[in-house]
């Protein structure tokens, strides 16, 4: 089992930014490729960004693609969301998701992934 905990959310004004964090505890040793998710009031979850296991291929929505970057820590343990001009639309409950995998791919479909955190809340006002 993993467990995932997202923190970094809050409030800021267009412009702005925010970094989330995404932390994975459990079944040490394995890996696990991870994305970003977000889901505004009214709307269906939708995918922001993801990472293979390494960290070196990654895939953004194109919403995001240029103001958003997905990392990873050495330890591969923390996975991070720099958030940068930030726009109202990203309004959002933000969740982080992990699926095992070795193959270094990376995953852009909710279906993919079987480990979800709890969400982190991100208002961005105009």
């Amino acid at each position: 089992q993993v467990r995932l905990v997202e923190s970094g959310g809050g409030a800021v004004q267009a412009g702005g930014s925010l970094r989330l964090s995404c932390a994975a505890s459990g079944r040490a040793g394995s890996t696990y490729a991870m994305g970003w998710f977000r889901q505004a009031p009214g709307k269906e979850r939708e995918f922001v960004a993801a990472s293979s296991y390494s960290g070196a291929s990654t895939y953004y929505a194109d919403s995001v693609k240029g103001r958003f970057t997905i990392s990873r820590d050495n330890a591969k343990t923390t996975m991070y969301l720099q958030m940068n001009s930030l726009k109202p639309d990203d309004t959002a409950v933000y969740y982080c998701a992990a699926r095992q995998d070795v193959s270094g791919s990376y995953y852009y479909t909710s279906v993919a992934y079987n480990y979800w955190g709890q969400g982190t809340q991100v208002t961005v006002s105009s």
